[in-house]
């Protein structure tokens, strides 16, 4: 699957915060700190992430994000392919180089 810059910063936010949820829930300033994606970008991403169903939100000190479904039963494609963006899988002429995931 080849993604745009969009879709790719969607689906690496998402595995971001799979892989840390079990601690409680995921601040977006800790995802962009640790993914360099600007805060504001990801809070406009992940307004769209919860209200397609992927994330859902918990208020007041010590919130965050936790992935609304167990990490098995979201997909990439789910994340890259939902209302986040009209045009998350792009074309061949817009494809974006793969880059390492940051830990």
């Amino acid at each position: 699957m080849k993604l745009t810059t969009k879709g790719r910063f969607a689906v690496t936010a998402m595995v971001d915060l799979a892989l840390r949820q079990t601690r409680g829930p995921v601040t977006l300033a800790a995802i962009s700190e640790r993914q360099h994606i600007s805060l504001s970008y990801l809070e406009q991403l992940f307004g769209k992430l919860r209200r397609a169903s992927l994330v859902s939100s918990v208020r007041g000190p010590g919130g965050g994000y936790n992935l609304a479904r167990p990490a098995p039963q979201t997909s990439s494609r789910r994340c890259a392919g939902s209302e986040v963006s009209e045009a998350c899988i792009a074309s061949p002429s817009t494809v974006v180089p793969n880059t390492d995931f940051q830990k």
